[in-house]
């Protein structure tokens, strides 16, 4: 593996993507703390059914969508209750007052349209945009074929893009 793929394999096994992940996926901080570690014990307990190191990524993920999905079944929280994403790195640099203030209501906005996507295309989205796995892996990940997970892309970044047309129209 090369230093990136090391780096990489330390931050999911930290469960620092993996958390963000679930958290923006299961919506209540308590549902993704739990699914977070769930996902971190299933990949130490099956760590040797990873064949290729570089597909590590994708397949950390599948099992965390595979752990949100049993959770949502037996979770008491209503799936569209609330998606933070405070946690969101929006800049690397420490930015001044205003520019805080601007973060936190992009990052306020982001939230109120992911919690108005539905699971289908909010799934694609974090996975394609924020995490940024190509198309055949999301589509592999999701069990979709390539053309529909394009297609569920295409439609949630139109939802969001009239979200927010309507939120500035408002």
């Amino acid at each position: 593996m090369s230093p990136s793929e090391v780096e990489l394999t330390q931050r999911l096994l930290a469960g620092d993507e993996v958390f963000q992940y679930t958290w923006l996926m299961c919506g209540q901080r308590e549902d993704a703390e739990e699914v977070a570690q769930d996902t971190l014990l299933k990949v130490s307990q099956n760590w040797r059914q990873l064949h290729d190191p570089h597909r590590i990524k994708p397949w950390m993920f599948s099992i965390a969508r595979n752990c949100c999905l049993m959770k949502r079944r037996k979770s008491v929280f209503a799936p569209i209750a609330e998606v933070p994403v405070d946690d969101l790195p929006l800049s690397t640099t420490a930015p001044d007052p205003e520019t805080q203030l601007l973060q936190h209501e992009i990052t306020a906005e982001l939230e109120e349209a992911l919690r108005l996507i539905p699971d289908t295309y909010r799934a694609v989205l974090l996975l394609r945009d924020r995490e940024e796995l190509s198309t055949a892996e999301t589509a592999e990940l999701l069990g979709l074929s390539e053309d529909a997970t394009k297609q569920r892309l295409h439609r949630g970044r139109a939802m969001l893009r009239r979200h927010f047309l309507a939120q500035q129209g408002a």
